[in-house]
Order: C-alpha cells, then structure tokens, then sequence
C-alpha cells in the first residue's frame, strides 16, 4: 500500500480485513438505523468508536434510546453485551467480581475462586455512571485503561474486543458524583444525544409503542475475532505529517497557557486538553476513513471527531460560566480559528 509518499507494509489479510470495514459499517447502520430513528450523528460516531476499541461516554436525557442503542449494537457485532445500572449503594466488587470460599466435597479443603462480575464482557454499558460513588467509579478506570482489573491482590486480562460505553443524564444533579477529569479522559468520545427533530419524533410516536423496538431481531453483521482485527488495522493505518500537526495544533490552542491559544480559550478555560486528546484526534479519524473506505484519514476527519474528542477534555472557568460558554462553543472557535498547517 502505498499513500502520500509512504510505504506502508500491510499483509494480504490485513488489507481484506480493511476492505470489508466500509461495507460493515454500512450494514452495521442500516441494522442500527432499523431499531433507533434518527440520531443519525451519534449512530456513526460510536460505530467508528467501538471499531477502533475506543470507549464512549453517551450523555441525554432519559428516554432518547441510549440503552437499546449499545444494546442493538452489541447485538449486530455478536459481542457479549453486559448492562450495569449503576447505584448509590454499588461497590467495586458489583463490577469487578469477587473472590469466594469454596470447599470441596470430598478433601473438605477451602480454596478462594473467584467470580467475575459484569465487567467481563466485550462491550459493556456503564448505566448512568455518574449515579455512583467514586470509589466504584474508579473500578471502571483500570479496565478502560489497561483491559485489566484487579481483585484480592490478582489481575485478570479482559478479552479483546473490549469497550465500555456510559451514560449520563445531564438533568439531574441531586444524588450524583461527577466524573473526575481524569476517568473522562480515558473517553475517547463524549456523545450528546439530543431530543429527535419533528418528523423523527411523529415517526417515534405514530409508529410505535415504547416496546416495539424489543421485538425487532438484527442481523449478526460480524464476529468478535472480526471486530478486533479491523480495530487492530485501523490503528495500523497511516497518517501524514500534515493531519498529525493538525491534530496537534488543535489541542494546543486550547491551552490558556500556550503561546499558540486562541483567544476564547484565554479567556474562558482553566485547562485546555492534553496529549492523549490529539492521540485520539488521530485514531477517531482514522476510524471515520476506514468506515467510509479511504486509505488515510484527511484533516476533515479530524474537524468531524473533535467536538467529541475535545469538549469533555477542557475546562471552563467562572467567566466562562458568567457569559454562558460551554466547552462546546470554544471548540466551535477553535475549529474556525485554527487553519491546517500551510494555509
């Protein structure tokens, strides 16, 4: 394979696995699309987040189908799908597992086993997360991060594919506890699901009872093994030296601090987003090529990630609060104010 002056080596079965990403994923939405009516945005963005192995934070107020979204999907990639609603009174062994005296029959001898909890599944749906106290917040953090958790002193691999989507309700803010910025950053995406439009929302009440959509069988589109390939080959795939800074300089005008910030994170961040923002800039448009069958990402790819990518890894201050600005509108002026790089 060659691209823009790279050579990039890829095997044959490399280069079969990326030639069936596009048509999946086209199937993938039209079964999605058969069960959730609009949210056609969201749809494609958490497609490219969980082909890539990528975690997803959903935020929305009830009743927009999160839940029948991640479902659905888990359904269509023959994944094990495990749903944790989260709670008040939770602990970290509701969802990590826990070690249990076990005796044998015949020897009477005691041994610890231990019994995995929901987190042991290839997608798992982390029900309003921020319901939970930190404490079993955290459990989720190790498995975001290193696919592992720990239990009585053991680790324990998760299998690939692995990917953990949250949600959140944006509404209700008695008896929560907000994610930690460190935990949000472990987000590659942060999804805002909002009300459908008119003719969606006559198609959602006139068509269908609220049960209907349980009903409707998906077709299984690929395998688990399928999944971690492609996600393996999309990370493989190459970008140039001109997205990359693109990349860059779009987290490093969010930094108040930085001699290359715009004027709106100046006056209105604490923080800006750090390094792991423009890694996932990268792979997020890696993602969206590969979905729509180009070799490479383009710096279009990484406009299209970075409300997603950017608004949920920066801060805004007390004026910002004053004036009414949200994270998403500095990222709207970064990415009318930072130009690719040669322009």
């Amino acid at each position: 394979m060659h691209i823009s002056g790279m050579l990039i080596v890829m095997s044959t079965a490399d280069v079969q696995t990326f030639d069936a990403i596009a048509p999946m994923a086209k199937r993938l939405r039209e079964q999605l699309q058969r069960v959730i009516v609009g949210q056609d945005q969201t749809i494609d963005l958490l497609i490219a987040a969980v082909l890539c192995g990528g975690h997803t934070l959903l935020v929305g107020v009830p009743g927009l189908a999160k839940t029948l979204l991640v479902r659905s999907l888990s359904e269509c990639l023959g994944w094990q799908f495990r749903r944790i609603q989260f709670t008040p009174d939770m602990m970290p062994a509701d969802v990590v597992g826990t070690e249990l005296i076990q005796q044998d029959a015949n020897t009477g001898e005691r041994t610890l086993r231990f019994v995995p909890g929901p987190i042991f599944a290839n997608l798992v749906l982390a029900d309003e997360i921020n319901r939970t106290p930190p404490r079993t917040q955290a459990a989720l953090l190790e498995a975001m991060a290193e696919r592992q958790v720990t239990a009585a002193g053991h680790t324990h691999r998760l299998d690939a594919p692995f990917a953990v989507v949250a949600t959140q309700n944006p509404i209700e803010q008695e008896g929560t506890y907000p994610l930690p910025e460190a935990q949000l950053d472990r987000f590659m995406f942060s999804l805002d699901m909002t009300y459908p439009n008119e003719q969606d929302e006559q198609r959602i009440v006139g068509e269908r009872s609220p049960d209907d959509a349980m009903d409707i069988t998906l077709d299984q589109i690929c395998t688990p093994d399928d999944a971690a390939d492609m996600a393996r080959v999309i990370r493989l795939m190459p970008v140039s030296d001109h997205v990359r800074d693109y990349a860059v300089a779009l987290a490093r005008a969010s930094r108040p601090d930085d001699a290359a910030a715009i004027d709106e994170a100046k006056q209105y961040l604490a923080w800006g987003a750090g390094p792991r923002a423009g890694q996932y800039l990268v792979l997020g448009a890696k993602a969206l090529a590969a979905v729509a069958g180009e070799p490479a990402p383009r710096c279009e790819h990484i406009r299209s990630v970075a409300p997603a990518v950017l608004a949920h890894r920066i801060i805004t201050n007390y004026a910002a609060t004053g004036d009414g600005i949200t994270t998403r509108k500095v990222v709207h002026a970064l990415l009318q104010k930072v130009q690719e790089p040669g322009d």
